[in-house]
C-alpha cells in the first residue's frame, strides 16, 4: 500500500518522528488518526507528495555491510545514530508529556516518563559531544595510540546507557501500551522501542566494532597484524 493510503494513525506508529510531522501540519493522527495521508493532506491544503517525501526520510534504510575503515564508520555512527538520537528525543518528550497530562488518572500511566526522557536526552547528548568532540577527530587524526582513556571512559557510560534503557522498559512495561490506549500513547511507546534498538545497536557498532580497530596498540591494521610487520 502507498504510504498516500495509509491511515495516518497507522503511519504514526510505524514511523517514529511522524507525530512531529503531523503536529507541525496539524494534522490530527490521535483522535482522528483514520483519515488517509492523502485525505488529511487535502484537509489542510497541503501537498501530499511533500508530505509523503518527509514522513519516507524517517525510515533510515538496512545498514548493511559496515565501513572497514575508521572514518567511514565514525561518519555512519553521525549520520545514522547521533543526528537520529537528538531528533526523536526530542519528540518522545513531547508525546510523554502530552500523554502524562492528558492520562493522569489512569492506573497505567507511565508518570515520570518525559522527565526520564528529557534527562536520557541530557545524557546522551553530553555522551555524544564528548566523542565529536574529542574522541572521534583524534582517531580520524590517526591518533588511536592516544585513545585508550577517552575509549575506556565512554565504554563506561555506554555500560550506564544500557541501564537507562532497562528503565525505560520498566517505566513503559516493555513497550506495550494499555488496552484501548490512543494512538499518541501508542505512538511514544513504538518511538521508546525504536530507541531502545538503535541505542543498542549504536553501542555495539562503537564498542565491538570502531573501539576494537584501536585495541591493539591504538593501530588500525587492515591485516590482522596490529600495524607490525
Amino acid at each position: 500500500m502507498l504510504l498516500r493510503d495509509q491511515a495516518v494513525k497507522d503511519i504514526a506508529l510505524e514511523r517514529p518522528g511522524a507525530t512531529a510531522i503531523f503536529r507541525r501540519n496539524r494534522i490530527d493522527f490521535c483522535c482522528n488518526g483514520a483519515r488517509s495521508l492523502n485525505e488529511a493532506a487535502a484537509a489542510r491544503g497541503i501537498a501530499t507528495d511533500v508530505l509523503e517525501a518527509e514522513l519516507a526520510a524517517l525510515t533510515p534504510g538496512p545498514i548493511g555491510d559496515l565501513p572497514t575503515e575508521p572514518d567511514a564508520l565514525i561518519d555512519l555512527i553521525l549520520r545514522r545514530f547521533h543526528e537520529v538520537h537528538r531528533v526523536e528525543l526530542v519528540e518522545l518528550v513531547r508525546l510523554a508529556a502530552r500523554v502524562e497530562a492528558v492520562h493522569r488518572d489512569h492506573p497505567d500511566c507511565p508518570t515520570g516518563l518525559a522527565a526520564f526522557l528529557s534527562e536520557t536526552a541530557n545524557e546522551l547528548e553530553d555522551h555524544m559531544m564528548k566523542e565529536e568532540a574529542v574522541l572521534f577527530p583524534m582517531l580520524k587524526a590517526g591518533h588511536g595510540a592516544m585513545a585508550g582513556m577517552p575509549i575506556a571512559r565512554m565504554r563506561s557510560e555506554h555500560l550506564e546507557h544500557g541501564e537507562r534503557l532497562e528503565e525505560l522498559a520498566r517505566l513503559t512495561t516493555d513497550f506495550t501500551p494499555p488496552a484501548g490506549a490512543c494512538t499518541t500513547w501508542r505512538a511514544l511507546y513504538a518511538g521508546c522501542a525504536k530507541l531502545d534498538g538503535d541505542l543498542r545497536e549504536h553501542i555495539h557498532i562503537e564498542n565491538n566494532v570502531l573501539f576494537a580497530l584501536f585495541d591493539r596498540d591504538g593501530v588500525v591494521s587492515a591485516c590482522g597484524c596490529g600495524g607490525k610487520h
